[in-house]
């Protein structure tokens, strides 16, 4: 196996620019995830987090074209489920970034650990199995939350914590508004918003905020003639990248289960970016490989202060659109901002957090499945209950939580779905007195040949012809009809249009078997499938015929002896 997942040198100028481009919007949004996921001078750990696990990513990863990097949903949960919680369990919701880095950083390096055995488990296929009203609600939840979280710096106001402490601390202090912020906001909102495509393709919006915006407010809204400053990012820490040693010894549980959800949802989000960039490159990722690339950048991201990453959606297509093929892109990508962190950093040091607070507005609205919101109903009552859910459950409760049960719940109404459909021909084959030929003459999907011999049963048999892959969700529908074998001298079971049989729908046939033979009735197995009947006959489950047609001249045979 090749050490980097389709890297070659066919495409060069196509990676480089695509590269560069990528870095380009990735600057100001890694310093503004910086910032929400740790608070007052956590935006230098955002870019550090862009820098390795982009880097890393790119180099061990399965996935050519994936630019990867601090993410909404990663920042979230670093924010709501980490710092907030640690927070609090160490009495003091006002800790900086660099007093409660050590224990995020534990968690990121579990979390790195976490996704590398989901990739040697061979995990990947399943964890891209979750059903898009659940993808839906869980990512509009985090638009909501990043919106929320980033109302307070928008108007100058410290807040942090979760949803509800950030609501409750915006409404404590809503009388300290800050104008110079507040105006900072409107320019930053008007720059993202507002710029004309044929700009923002050449300079992405959020870097012309950055570019734009703080120089304003260094010069029209100086902290040396303003009553209350603006607040900004603040110095950043001198050496730059460097090896730090997270802090495994204290709230050690709380770290694992941080670490676990940063793994699921880092996998998540990342494979989800994997299947965007097959459809726009064409190409084809290793979902395994990917989850190993990305848990060896978020673990060493971890042992430098990093911020943790996922595959980038948006920064992904960019770098796809500017002609990014191969993983040298991505690692291009990293190096630009590798240069910036160390040449850019007094300029920095200066952006106000209300810009930063601006970008990621927009960021929220952008994430926020606006498309599915206002149409799911019309798809489904209980696929829109299910979004729905999710994206409260995201916002007030627990991330993993709310992808947990809108998984368990959503699949749970898909398997009721699968089972009405196995189970359809049961009820509209079985003629009872004299609905008989009425419901023979319906039955169309029935061979002219097969009808006459069921005609000629003149209604003593009974008929269930099952479709699709039987899973124990048809074993209730099939027992509940148990009872209507009295009803008829033979019974048929058709499962020539099922492919596969499980287990607890195996014993359901072999229940349905044994009542046709209690209450003295000749029972058959119509299959055509040798899977299946194989299975049949290893647990002695009743005769076993080849076809519809043999079960009918049986029955028809034992009822005229």
């Amino acid at each position: 196996m090749a050490l980097i997942h389709g890297l070659h040198f066919k495409n060069l100028r196509g990676d480089l620019l695509g590269g560069i481009t990528a870095a380009v919007v990735a600057l100001p949004l890694a310093l503004a995830f910086g910032e929400a996921a740790l608070g007052d001078g956590g935006a230098i750990y955002g870019l550090y987090g862009a820098i390795i696990v982009g880097f890393l990513a790119a180099l061990f990863g399965g996935t050519p074209t994936q630019v990867s990097g601090p993410t909404g949903p990663m920042s979230v949960t670093v924010a709501t489920g980490l710092v907030a919680v640690l927070a609090g369990k160490v009495s003091n919701p006002d800790l900086t970034a660099g007093e409660i880095l050590p224990l995020v950083m534990g968690a990121v390096v579990l979390g790195g650990l976490f996704q590398i055995l989901f990739g040697i488990l061979k995990l990947g296929k399943y964890i891209t199995l979750v059903p898009y009203s659940v993808v839906s609600g869980f990512m509009s939840g985090i638009g909501v939350i990043i919106i929320t979280l980033q109302a307070g710096p928008l108007l100058g106001i410290t807040t942090g914590g979760s949803v509800l402490d950030s609501i409750g601390r915006l409404r404590e202090n809503f009388d300290q508004l800050n104008g110079a912020a507040i105006a900072v906001s409107i320019m930053t909102l008007a720059v993202v918003f507002l710029t004309p495509r044929r700009i923002s393709q050449w300079i992405p919006s959020p870097l012309l905020a950055l570019l734009i915006v703080t120089p304003i407010s260094v010069i029209f809204y100086n902290d040396s003639i303003l009553t209350s400053p603006i607040p900004r990012i603040g110095d950043i820490p001198d050496g730059g990248l460097s090896p730090s040693l997270p802090n495994f010894k204290e709230h050690f549980p709380t770290i694992i289960k941080g670490g676990l959800v940063l793994a699921v949802l880092g996998a998540i989000d990342s494979l989800l970016t994997s299947l965007v960039a097959d459809n726009i490159s064409q190409t084809r990722h290793d979902s395994d490989r990917e989850l190993i690339g990305q848990g060896i950048g978020n673990s060493v991201a971890g042992l430098f202060s990093g911020l943790p990453g996922a595959g980038a959606t948006m920064r992904t297509v960019i770098n796809v659109k500017s002609g990014g093929k191969t993983p040298l892109s991505g690692m291009t990508h990293s190096i630009v901002l590798l240069i910036v962190l160390y040449g850019a950093g007094s300029f920095a040091s200066q952006i106000p957090k209300a810009l930063l607070a601006g970008i990621l507005i927009k960021v929220g609205l952008d994430i926020i499945d606006w498309g599915f919101l206002t149409r799911a109903h019309r798809l489904s009552i209980k696929t829109a209950g299910v979004m729905y859910s999710v994206l409260l459950m995201t916002v007030f409760w627990n991330l993993i939580w709310a992808v947990l049960v809108g998984v368990f719940v959503a699949n749970m109404l898909t398997i009721d779905s699968i089972t009405q459909t196995q189970l359809e021909g049961m009820d509209k084959d079985n003629p009872l007195g004299s609905d008989f030929m009425s419901s023979i003459d319906s039955n169309s999907s029935l061979p002219p040949e097969e009808k006459e011999l069921l005609s000629q049963c003149g209604g003593e048999v009974m008929l269930f012809r099952l479709k699709g892959p039987l899973s124990f969700g048809a074993a209730k529908g099939i027992s509940e009809r148990m009872v209507l074998v009295r009803n008829y001298k033979v019974l048929i079971l058709d499962i020539t249009e099922v492919p596969r049989l499980g287990v607890t729908a195996t014993l359901a046939l072999e229940d349905m078997v044994q009542e046709a033979k209690n209450n003295s009735r000749k029972s058959y197995i119509a299959c055509e499938n040798e899977q299946v009947k194989e299975r049949l006959e290893n647990f002695g489950v009743g005769i076993v015929l080849g076809s519809r047609k043999a079960a009918l001249e049986a029955a028809l045979t034992d009822l005229s002896t």
